[in-house]
């Protein structure tokens, strides 16, 4: 068949009622449909057998359209394939599937290399995300962080961190004097990557290290330092009447004073009698801040801490019970006299704009810490007390915060006899050791027990302030 011209081909090639089809050329066709549209079509023989396929590009000149020229060539080519034994479909289908597997590979080496520079800031809000879940929200472990670990090497490629790096950094903060928080971002840092150690992308990351479990931390500290992390720091009951007669001189030198501005500010009456909650229910001070007078039966001596708001379960119950002394109901009433009569929390917040909720869990231990400057290293803050009227001892035995009247409660329990499994129980501590299955057969709650000790603490707390 003579080769036929474009002019003749669109000349032919009119729709009709039914779909038919036009002979341009050997195996090579255009199907007409009824509303006009044309499609190039082509037969061939592979093995014996007769196929028909359409081309992959429609009929016409525009752009992405196959021309005549263009289907004559591509019949050519695929009759000529077609005796050598090729489909060309099939080498289309192969070629489809090379070039995605191509992609892929593209793809893959890309994640690969975008891997490989992920930094330490990324796997720390993953770990953040699906690796830790702490009582306060994770807000403690991102400020120590921020300030101490993600500033060094934050934006270092995780693949890229070394020993030395954790080293540097934790010897930094030793440098500050600070061998406690030393050792508790060496812990954190030690679950991080064993938490990583275990997942993907970050395991391909340590594939040849791990940096944190190359770390000795009995290096890094102060040779001096208590690696056991404890704090040792009570008052004794000379400091107990001396910090009383701190506060209440405070308050005395305020209340006389003419212009009120030129003396020194004493803590709030809330903070006073927060101190003396610590000491007498030994309970943690943040505890204690989120208390509700809901929770507080003063006619019963009976204060719930709703196991939301403590530390550790009690392994026999969920709320923590603490049956209060004679000496705690007294701190309770006086705090029920000055609250704020619309506010449901035992201690609210000061500011309107805060609402009605509880003062914020680090204002008291702040309070404490800013009247004991001359242990701190850091500089006065702004608008904020800067002096050593909370020092005690003057000074010969060191920083004392709330939480060490928690300890110092404690040991005045023990002194006067009190069974340690007893103390430990008030504590609300899990004790450790025996059976897992204690729980479901031992369920006697100590509450006789636990009122008698918290007792005999109010009645040595007294003696304690009353001695000469």
């Amino acid at each position: 068949m003579a080769t036929i011209t474009i002019k003749a081909l669109e000349a032919a090639t009119k729709p009709r009622a039914e779909e038919w089809k036009f002979t341009v050329e050997k195996n090579l066709y255009v199907r007409v449909a009824p509303d006009g549209v044309r499609t190039w079509l082509v037969r061939y023989v592979v093995d014996g057998r007769q196929r028909q396929a359409r081309l992959p590009k429609p009929y016409g000149m525009g752009p992405g359209c196959m021309s005549l020229a263009d289907a004559l060539g591509e019949n050519q080519r695929i009759q000529s394939l077609a005796r050598a034994g090729v489909d060309f479909q099939e080498q289309a289908i192969e070629a489809i599937e090379k070039e995605r597997a191509e992609a892929a590979e593209r793809r893959a080496a890309a994640e690969r290399e975008r891997a490989a520079l992920l930094p330490f800031a990324d796997l720390f809000d993953a770990w953040l995300d699906a690796g830790v879940k702490r009582k306060d929200g994770n807000d403690e472990l991102r400020r120590a962080f921020n300030k101490d670990v993600l500033p060094a090497i934050g934006s270092k490629p995780v693949k890229h961190i070394t020993e030395s790096d954790l080293r540097a950094l934790l010897l930094a903060i030793v440098a500050r004097g600070r061998n406690r928080m030393a050792v508790r971002v060496y812990r954190d840092l030690v679950q991080l990557f064993a938490w990583a150690e275990k997942r993907q992308p970050w395991r391909a990351l340590l594939i040849e290290q791990n940096p944190a479990a190359l770390v000795n931390i009995e290096t890094i500290v102060a040779a001096h330092y208590n690696l056991d992390d404890t704090r040792k720091r009570r008052l004794s009951p000379a400091e107990l009447r001396e910090l009383r007669d701190i506060l209440a001189r405070m308050g005395a030198d305020r209340a006389a004073a003419e212009n009120k501005r030129a003396v020194a500010h004493g803590l709030t009456e809330a903070s006073q009698i927060a101190l003396w909650l610590c000491l007498s229910t030994m309970c943690r001070i943040g505890e204690l801040l989120q208390a509700r007078w809901e929770h507080v039966d003063l006619a019963n001596g009976v204060w719930t801490i709703p196991e939301a708001n403590t530390k550790q379960t009690n392994a026999a119950q969920d709320d923590h019970i603490v049956f209060l002394s004679p000496f705690a109901v007294r701190q309770f009433e006086s705090l029920l006299r000055i609250r704020k009569k619309d506010s449901k929390w035992c201690f609210p917040a000061r500011s309107a704009e805060a609402g009605d909720r509880h003062i914020d869990l680090k204002t008291v231990s702040k309070q404490i810490g800013d009247r004991q400057m001359m242990f701190k290293e850091r500089k006065a803050l702004k608008n904020r007390r800067n002096d050593n009227s909370l020092v005690l001892s003057k000074g010969s035995t060191g920083e004392w915060t709330p939480h060490d009247l928690r300890r110092t409660g404690a040991t005045m329990m023990q002194a006067a006899g009190v069974n340690p499994d007893v103390v430990d129980r008030c504590l609300n501590h899990v004790l450790p050791g025996g059976s897992k299955a204690r729980p479901s057969y031992l369920q006697h709650d100590y509450a006789p027990e636990k009122a008698s000790a918290w007792d005999v603490l109010g009645r040595e707390i007294e003696a304690a302030l009353a001695a000469v």
